[in-house]
């Protein structure tokens, strides 16, 4: 690829992770300065929101580009918890972006005792099954904590998704735009378990699950 058309898409990239950020932050996914966002490129370097960054007001000039060791190369400091994305992407090398908000339903099932932690959320849709699958739950770590990325890696190569205790979801897609959706998706599910807990609801099948699991394969 040549060095123009290379900048040219990271250029569409850093203008798109601007706009699904400020989506994020106007429809409430994301509050303040939480949550991050990272875009895999062609090179093998990452873009990442960068630390204390509002995804509601980012300047896609200042978003962090590391090359493929984690090293920053410009734009502003990125974000704390770029191991949490650097563990992911060691593990599933097929995605292309991820996704980590502490959007408010998603936390509130992280903090439920009692939840499943191999599979936190029942397949209750079968878009949420098509797009999260089997959600792990990985216990609480302080945030920012180096450890945090050893378990998340301990996770990730069987999971595109998994949900941190009493901190929220960290999704990986195929490309940006698949990540968001996914989170979305996650998001609306955790409200879904949330109102029909103690409802004994109507959960899809196992034969149902793996239908849709082998017509609808994730990356």
């Amino acid at each position: 690829m040549s060095d123009n058309k290379a900048l040219s898409q990271e250029s569409q990239l850093r203008e798109q992770i601007a706009t699904l950020g400020q989506s994020l932050f106007d429809r409430g996914l994301t509050m303040g300065s939480s949550g991050n966002i990272s875009v895999r490129l062609e090179d093998g370097g990452w873009l990442m929101t960068p630390t204390n960054a509002c995804l509601g007001r980012l300047d896609p000039a200042r978003i962090s580009r590391l090359d493929g060791d984690g090293r920053l190369l410009d734009g502003d400091k990125p974000t704390k918890e770029s191991f949490l994305h650097m563990a992911m992407y060691a593990e599933r090398p097929r995605s292309g972006a991820i996704v980590h908000l502490h959007s408010t339903h998603s936390v509130a099932v992280s903090c439920l005792p009692g939840i499943d932690p191999c599979d936190c959320i029942p397949p209750l849709t079968a878009y949420y099954v098509m797009r999260v699958g089997r959600l792990p739950l990985v216990p609480y770590h302080v945030p920012g904590d180096p450890t945090l990325g050893d378990a998340v890696r301990g996770l990730a190569g069987q999971h595109s998704a998994v949900l941190l205790a009493n901190h929220g979801p960290v999704v990986a897609g195929k490309n940006l735009e698949a990540a968001v959706y996914a989170t979305e998706e996650l998001e609306e599910t955790a409200k879904l378990f949330l109102l029909l807990r103690g409802e004994n609801p109507r959960c899809l099948t196992p034969e149902q699950v793996a239908e849709l699991e082998a017509r609808f394969p994730r990356d």
